[in-house]
C-alpha cells in the first residue's frame, strides 16, 4: 500500500470512528488504538501533505502555529434580536404577526443558548471559514479553532454551498471540572459563556481544542435560493441530514395543538407540540428545567416558519422582524457604552474601563465599569455603541457582562492604544495584558504611594489617593520613601488641604512607623507577595529584609520554593523584583527612617487555637470594632480559615455587618451560616474594654 492508499484509508477509518463516537455515543475501537492510529496518519501528512484531505480528522487536533484573527465580512445578516420579558409580550408578538400577514402562521421555539454566535460558512460542502459575529457586517475568521470542534462537521454529506449559523458553547460538568482543576482562582473562569469566548480565540488552535467546546446549529442560508427549504423546521431537519448537531429541545406552536404535531411529524423532527394558548405552560417549564440542562440558557427564542413571511417581513437595522427572544429575567442592568477610559495601575498595568450612560444598580448609579484587558474586549467583541449588560461583581466591581446589541453606527471591537495615555510610553504586551514599562510614569507613581498608604496596608490617615495626587502634582511626594522624607507642613494651603488636615497626615506617618514587618512587607506593592505572601515568606524563615535580601542576591529559588504555597515562577519573580534598583532604594530608606525590617515574636503568635481551620468566610456591611472590615478577615485568617471576596456555595460564613449588600441574600439563599459582630466577637474571645480615646479590642 502506497502513501496515498495508506491516508485514504486511515482518514476513512478515524471519520467513521468520529462519528460513530460524537453522534451516537459509540466507540469502535479503544482510544489507544484510536491514538495509535491517529498519529500515524498525521506522521504520514506531514510527511506528503498534498495527500491531505481538507476535511481530514487530525484538524481536530489543531495545531501549534499561532493564529492571527483577520476581519471577515459576512455575506448573510448576521443581527442581534428584539427582546420580550413576559409571556404576553410573546403572544403580542404572535397575534401582531398573524394580523400583518393576514392568514395562518406557525412559530418554532428554541432555547437561547448562553453562549458564543458564529457562522460557518462551507462550499462545496467543505468547511471554509468560521467567522465570529462581530459587529454583524464583519466579524473575525476563527477557522482553525473551531475546526478542532467535534461536532463541527469539516465535511457535509452533500456538496452545497451554504452558511449556518450556530452557538459554540461549553457543557456545564465540561466547565465545572475545567475550573476545579484550575489551582489559580484568579485564572477561573467565571461563567461557561466566559471560557468558551476564551477558547474560540487561543492563539494556538491546540490549545483550543483542550477545552471541550460544543455547538447546536439553527438557522441555514443556501447560496441556491432554489435549495433553500420552505420553512423553518425543514431548515433544521435539513441541517440534521448534512451532519449538523441541533438542539433536540425543539417546541412548535400553531393554531392548534394537533396541528403543530402534524407539521412537526412531516419534517422528521422531534419536538413538544403547543397550540397558541400553551404560551404560559411552556414558559414556566421551560424556566422551571433550566436548571437541570447541562448548558446555560439565558432565554427562549421564537421565529416565524414560513420563510416566506420572513422575507415579507425583513429586517430592522437591528433585528429580523420576523423572531423575538424571551429574556428569563431583566439583566441586572442595560447600558450603552459611550466610551473608553485606559488606565495605567502601580504596577505599569494598562486598564479599560468602559464609560456608560448612569445605571440604576443595586441601589446606585453605575457610570463606569471595568473591561479587564484588550482580551476580554475581544472576547465580546465589544464596540463603542453596543448595548451592554452590567453587574456588580463581588457585589462590589462593576464590570461588563456581554453585548446584548451591537451599535448601529458599524463600529468594530475597540483596540487599546498604543502609547500610554500617562507618560507616552510604547505600551508592552506580557501574556494577555498591556503594560507601561516605565516606572517613573506618574501614574504609576501615583498608584504605588496610593496602595502603600492604604487602610488595608500601612493604613496612613488621611493619604487617599485624591491627596496623594495633590501632594505628588506639588512635587512634595513622589515616591514612597518620600512618604517619611518630606516635609509634609508644606502642604498646608495646597486644594483641600488645611492645617488641621496636615496634621493628622503627618500624625498618621509617623503612627505608620509602628507597623508590623509584614504590613511593611506587603505594602510594598510586589504582584507576588499580598499579605498571605508575606506572611507565608515570615513563616518560611524570611522574618527579616536582610535575609530576603541575601536570597535574592543569591538567586536561591529554592529557599523560595521550600515555602508551601510557593512555585518556582513565583519564587522567580519575588528575585525579580527584589533586584530592582528603585525598590532597593526604597528598603534602604525606609530603613534609615526607622519603619520595621524585622518580625518581633508578637506577630508570628503560636498559640492562637487555629478554630477556625477548614472554614470558608466572607464579609459584608460596616462594623464598629473593625474598621476597615479587612481587619476582621485578618482575624479569621490567623485562625486558620480561609477569606474570600464573595459567597458561594463553598463559603461556610458570612459575617455580616451594617448596610450589607446582596451577599447576605446570597447566604440566606445558600444556606450559609450569618453570623453578626457580636458573635463573631465572642467567637474570637475578645472583649471590649473602655480606655482613653475609645473602645479597644483585648483578647480574653
Amino acid at each position: 500500500m502506497n502513501a496515498r492508499e495508506e491516508i485514504d484509508r486511515l482518514t476513512a477509518e478515524l471519520k467513521e470512528y468520529q462519528d460513530k463516537y460524537y453522534k451516537e455515543g459509540v466507540s469502535l475501537v479503544s482510544d489507544s488504538e484510536y491514538d495509535r492510529l491517529s498519529d500515524r496518519l498525521q506522521a504520514l501528512e506531514r510527511e506528503y501533505p498534498e495527500y491531505m484531505h481538507p476535511d481530514s480528522p487530525t484538524l481536530r487536533v489543531g495545531s501549534d502555529l499561532t493564529n492571527d484573527f483577520p476581519e471577515v465580512r459576512h455575506t448573510i445578516p448576521v443581527l442581534s434580536l428584539d427582546k420580550a420579558y413576559s409571556n404576553q409580550a410573546v403572544l403580542d408578538f404572535f397575534s401582531k404577526s398573524i394580523d400583518k400577514e393576514g392568514g395562518a402562521l406557525s412559530f418554532a421555539a428554541e432555547e437561547k443558548i448562553d453562549g458564543i454566535s458564529m457562522v460557518l460558512y462551507y462550499e462545496g460542502g467543505l468547511l471554509v471559514r468560521a467567522v465570529t459575529r462581530g459587529n454583524g457586517e464583519v466579524g473575525n475568521d476563527v477557522t482553525p479553532n473551531i475546526m478542532t470542534i467535534p461536532t463541527v462537521p469539516l465535511r457535509l454529506s452533500e456538496p452545497v454551498d451554504i452558511a449556518v449559523r450556530g452557538e459554540v458553547f461549553i457543557r456545564r460538568e465540561d466547565f465545572l471540572r475545567l475550573n476545579a482543576e484550575e489551582p489559580d482562582e484568579s485564572k477561573r473562569a467565571a461563567n461557561p459563556r466566559n471560557l468558551a469566548a476564551g477558547a474560540v480565540r487561543r492563539q494556538k488552535s491546540s490549545e483550543a481544542r483542550m477545552i471541550p467546546m460544543d455547538i447546536f446549529c439553527y438557522e441555514g442560508f443556501w447560496s441556491d435560493r432554489d435549495k433553500t427549504p420552505k420553512d423553518h423546521i425543514a431548515i433544521l431537519s435539513t441541517l440534521r441530514r448534512l451532519g449538523f448537531q441541533i438542539n433536540p429541545h425543539l417546541a412548535f406552536f400553531a393554531e392548534t395543538e394537533e396541528e403543530a404535531g402534524r407539521k412537526l411529524a412531516a419534517a422528521g423532527l422531534e419536538g413538544t407540540a403547543y397550540a397558541f394558548s400553551g404560551i404560559d405552560d411552556f414558559i414556566k417549564a421551560k424556566t422551571e428545567e433550566r436548571s437541570s440542562l447541562g448548558y446555560e440558557i439565558d432565554g427562549l427564542v421564537f421565529k416565524i416558519n414560513e420563510l416566506d413571511v420572513r422575507d415579507r417581513f425583513g429586517y430592522t437595522e437591528h433585528h429580523p422582524r420576523w423572531a423575538i427572544a424571551y429574556k428569563f429575567e431583566s439583566p441586572q442592568a442595560e447600558a450603552v457604552l459611550k466610551g473608553i477610559t485606559v488606565q495605567v495601575g502601580r504596577t505599569g498595568r494598562i486598564t479599560p474601563v468602559a464609560e456608560i450612560t448612569p445605571t440604576k444598580l443595586g441601589g446606585s448609579t453605575i457610570r463606569r465599569a471595568t473591561l479587564h484587558n484588550q482580551e476580554y474586549i475581544n472576547e465580546l467583541e465589544l464596540a463603542i455603541g453596543d448595548t451592554v449588560s452590567i453587574s456588580k461583581r463581588g457585589d462590589v466591581i462593576p464590570a461588563v457582562d456581554s453585548v446584548i446589541e451591537k451599535n448601529d453606527e458599524g463600529n468594530t471591537t475597540y483596540k487599546l492604544p498604543s502609547k500610554c495615555p500617562c507618560c507616552g510610553s510604547s505600551i508592552i504586551q506580557v501574556g494577555g495584558l498591556q503594560y507601561c514599562p516605565d516606572y517613573s510614569c506618574p501614574d504609576q507613581a501615583k498608584g504605588r504611594i496610593s496602595y502603600f498608604a492604604s487602610s488595608d496596608q500601612m493604613d496612613i490617615e488621611g493619604l487617599g489617593p485624591k491627596t496623594v495626587a495633590v501632594l505628588y502634582d506639588a512635587g512634595l511626594i513622589r515616591s514612597i520613601e518620600d512618604i517619611y522624607t518630606s516635609d509634609l507642613s508644606r502642604a498646608v494651603g495646597l486644594a483641600g488641604l488645611g492645617e488641621k488636615s496636615v496634621k493628622a497626615l503627618i500624625d498618621g506617618v509617623e503612627e505608620s512607623r509602628k507597623r508590623p514587618f509584614a504590613v511593611v512587607l506587603s505594602s510594598l506593592g510586589i504582584a507576588e507577595i499580598g499579605k498571605k505572601g508575606a506572611e507565608s515568606l515570615i513563616s518560611g524563615g524570611f522574618d527579616d529584609m536582610d535575609k530576603l535580601l541575601t536570597a535574592v542576591d543569591k538567586g536561591d529559588v529554592e529557599a523560595f520554593t521550600a515555602i508551601p504555597g510557593i512555585g518556582e515562577v513565583t519564587a522567580e519573580n519575588i528575585i525579580r523584583a527584589f533586584r530592582s534598583p528603585q525598590l532597593r532604594t526604597t528598603i534602604a530608606i525606609l530603613r534609615e527612617k526607622g519603619l520595621r525590617l524585622e518580625s518581633s515574636s508578637e506577630e508570628r503568635p503560636d498559640d492562637i487555637p487555629q478554630a477556625f481551620a477548614g472554614q470558608v468566610w466572607c464579609v459584608t456591611g460596616s462594623f464598629e470594632h473593625f474598621n476597615p472590615r479587612s481587619k476582621a478577615m485578618e482575624e479569621v485568617e490567623r485562625r486558620g480559615g480561609r477569606t474570600v471576596s464573595s459567597v458561594t456555595s463553598k463559603t461556610t460564613h458570612l459575617l455580616a455587618g451594617r448596610g450589607g449588600g446582596s451577599k447576605r441574600a446570597t447566604a440566606e439563599r445558600l444556606g450559609v451560616r450569618i453570623v453578626t459582630e457580636d458573635e463573631f466577637m465572642k467567637m474570637l474571645g475578645m472583649e471590649e474594654r473602655e480606655v482613653a480615646g475609645g473602645g479597644q479590642l483585648t483578647f480574653l
